[in-house]
């Protein structure tokens, strides 16, 4: 019997195999693929807030759902099996919950339990994590040999919104998506909704039934591209097939599409700016000035395009319930806002939505043998762990396609690392550098607003394997799904020495 089991039989800090962090599609998923492959390992899921869901719990604004068809949105092992392909937060929501449930997943949450910290001790080759009870205040310790992180990559108490002039003046109300209120009742009001991305578009024809008029402001357009809520093949298969096999013959199928269409826009820009213009033409009234609102000065797939199901949008602006207007605001006004054209709009309800706070892990701090982690000069590796940061994996999905995606391979990967170390004995799981002057780049090759605000204080990535963010979903099948887990730049080792930890299999301590 070890010194520590005799004298402190009771320790107390919970010992976890893996803990992984947010209760969201990605940390769902990641448990989900855990506790298939590992059944025997013992984790729990850490999750801030008072719900499972993440982004499709957090967010109320009228319309919201996803831009990505739900067969490649979904998770691989549970078939999407509502007739519509783009679904609203709703079915989304019942889904991951289902998911959840029928996994046995609800019960491993930890409720309004956030990670403000954890520290890495190579010597007991463990974290030691410092979590803050939001529904007490009370501070606690766990202790895991893994963490893993899906918290995703928004700060979830606050969007962004820039100052603008005189918003003191505005006698109405202003309102971000993201804090949206409860019973809004927005009948028959002005409303004006600033900003072009999948938030803005999303919300104008969701509120223009009942609002007298929505406009939506934009400083630069955005691509936005018309595609039907449901999916007619994935429908017809799931008549004659089970609902697993439609599902896998339709996924591969969104799959292949929504890679095609990302290539060609990559080698054929102007080509494809072409074609989205000319689609967009025939959905709007005849003279109606499409170049003005909706042909973007960057190529397509700079940034993310933006899917509107069955053209809804096209459908309140030909309506005319809805209206875009390309400027910028020079200052708010009682009524609404004057834009630097001179022109004003007129507005009861003003909605800015403008954006995302990137935060990448839940904003925790990380320390590896004392010395604190600049996350800045970190560099990531298969898109899933970070140099020099031993036993730590995160979950970021594509920017070009169906987040899950990613997020399925990744976990898929990190349970072949879990076997390949009980295999062969190790403890620690370490990526490394060749060299402390590899040449790098942004972590993120993409336009948006969020993202470049936040770039500088991002990890970064190399300018080859397997130091990328990979955004190819068949190259990431190769590497994550049928490549080595062995890597030359990847090194496992054993600790130092052994920790009395408490087990969360029985209240006593053991020897890890």
């Amino acid at each position: 019997m070890s010194f520590l089991r005799s004298v402190h039989p009771f320790p107390a800090i919970e010992h976890m195999e893996v803990l992984i962090i947010g209760a969201g599609l990605s940390g769902i998923g990641a448990a989900c693929y855990l506790q298939k492959q590992h059944s025997s390992k013992s984790y729990a899921i850490l999750e801030s807030r008072e719900a499972t869901g993440g982004t499709w719990d957090l967010f109320r604004y009228p319309g919201i759902r996803s831009d990505s068809d739900l067969h490649t949105f979904g998770y691989e092992f549970k078939p999407w099996v509502n007739d519509q392909s783009i679904a609203g937060a709703k079915d989304i929501l019942a889904y991951l919950r289902q998911a959840a449930a029928e996994n046995g997943i609800d019960r491993k949450v930890r409720f309004q339990h956030k990670v403000v910290g954890a520290a890495w001790s190579s010597a007991e080759a463990r974290w030691t994590v410092d979590i803050e009870r939001l529904d007490t205040g009370e501070r606690h310790q766990m202790s895991c040999r893994w963490l893993f992180c899906a918290a995703g990559y928004y700060r979830y108490d606050e969007g962004y919104t820039p100052k603008f002039e005189g918003i003191e003046h505005f006698k109405g109300q202003v309102l971000h998506p993201q804090q949206w209120p409860e019973n809004l009742d927005y009948t028959d009001k002005r409303v004006l909704v600033i900003g072009s991305g999948a938030t803005a578009v999303t919300m104008v024809p969701a509120m223009a039934d009942q609002a007298s008029h929505v406009t939506m402001l934009q400083r630069t357009p955005t691509y936005v591209m018309s595609l039907p809520s449901r999916d007619p093949i994935a429908n017809a298969l799931r008549k004659v097939l089970p609902d697993t096999w439609a599902y896998a013959v339709t996924r591969r199928k969104n799959i292949a599409l929504s890679r095609a269409i990302w290539r060609l826009c990559q080698k054929h820009p102007k080509t494809m700016r072409k074609l989205i213009r000319s689609m967009n033409q025939r959905a709007l009234p005849k003279g109606y000035p499409v170049d003005e609102h909706f042909n973007p000065p960057y190529n397509p797939w700079d940034q993310r395009l933006c899917a509107v199901p069955d053209g809804d949008l096209f459908k309140a602006i030909s309506a005319g319930k809805a209206s875009v207007v390309t400027d910028h605001i020079a200052t708010f006004i009682e009524r609404g806002v004057m834009l630097k054209s001179g022109r004003e709009l007129q507005a009861d309800i003003v909605v800015t939505a403008t954006g995302l706070n990137l935060q990448l892990f839940g904003g925790m701090a990380l320390s590896v043998d004392g010395e604190a982690v600049d996350l800045s000069r970190k560099v990531a590796f298969k898109g899933m762990m970070l140099d020099g940061i031993p036993n730590f994996a995160f979950a970021i999905g594509y920017t070009n396609s169906s987040w899950t995606l990613k997020v399925g391979l990744l976990c898929e990967h990190f349970s072949r690392i879990l076997s390949h170390m009980d295999q062969n004995g190790h403890a620690i799981c370490r990526a490394e550098l060749p060299s402390p002057t590899m040449p790098t780049r942004p972590l993120l090759d993409f336009g948006a607003g969020y993202v470049q605000r936040a770039l500088q204080h991002l990890p970064r990535q190399g300018l080859g394997a397997p130091w990328l963010m990979s955004m190819d979903y068949q190259l990431d099948a190769k590497v994550l799904r049928e490549g080595p887990v062995q890597d030359p730049f990847l090194h496992f080792g054993k600790a130092e020495r052994r920790a009395g930890i408490w087990s969360a299999k029985g209240q006593h301590a053991v020897e890890a």
